[in-house]
């Protein structure tokens, strides 16, 4: 996957995370992946030490885990969660670098 680790795609990550009702909590703890989920609640909780390139990865790598409702998203953040999930499924060929529109 090739697009810029910055503020701003971290901000676009967040508001597709709120969009779909999930709660981005930035906390410190023991956590063994740098984040902890809690589906019941919707509440996603990532080490506040992470740098924005490690929150960003988890927020990718938390993506495909959760259930969002493709519905309640607005027609570019479905447009942009699509392109997100064909990347970051497995059996995706890595070694392939595309360009997203951030």
């Amino acid at each position: 996957m090739s697009f810029k680790y910055t503020p701003n795609t971290l901000k676009k990550l967040e508001g597709l995370f709120d969009e779909a009702r999930y709660i981005i909590r930035y906390e410190k703890g023991h956590f063994n992946s740098g984040y902890c989920i809690l589906e019941e609640r919707r509440v996603v909780v990532i080490n506040k030490f992470f740098s924005i390139e490690g929150r960003i990865n988890a927020l990718l790598e938390i993506l495909p885990t959760i259930k969002i409702n493709e519905e309640e998203l607005s027609g570019e953040m479905q447009k942009w969660y699509k392109q997100l999930i064909s990347e970051t499924t497995p059996g995706s060929d890595d070694s392939v670098q595309t360009q997203m529109d951030i």
